[in-house]
């Protein structure tokens, strides 16, 4: 099984690109495709913790999503911000990579090669 990991979405472009980008330096990450099969509290956490950023940096803002499920409400918890974004992952920022110990979002595609 890889070390890495991959939040994909197949349909955008910037999250191919990453993927192509990883299998070009030899990664083979656990491809999850988090729209269909969305992290769970603690993956999350975890991952923005890799990430050292709060969960509003990792929404995607523009997604009709966001303002329907109430994220841009700036007195949600951290905690409340991400059960909503599992609750609508489609909001989640993508691709991200990581490990146990790192993590990156491919925005654009090459920051990935910061943790290979």
């Amino acid at each position: 099984m890889s070390e890495y990991t991959i939040y994909h979405n197949p349909r955008c472009s910037k999250s191919r690109q990453t993927l192509e980008l990883l299998q070009k330096n030899g990664v083979e990450p656990k491809i999850v495709e988090y729209l269909k099969n969305p992290p769970s509290e603690k993956e999350l956490t975890q991952v923005l913790k890799l990430l050292a950023i709060k969960p509003q940096d990792l929404m995607r803002k523009k997604e009709a999503e966001y303002k329907e499920s109430g994220l841009n409400d700036d007195t949600l918890s951290a905690k409340e911000q991400i059960k909503r974004m599992i609750e609508n992952p489609k909001v989640i920022e993508r691709p991200v990579v990581f490990t146990k110990t790192k993590a990156a979002i491919g925005r654009p595609p090459e920051n990935v090669l910061d943790i290979l």
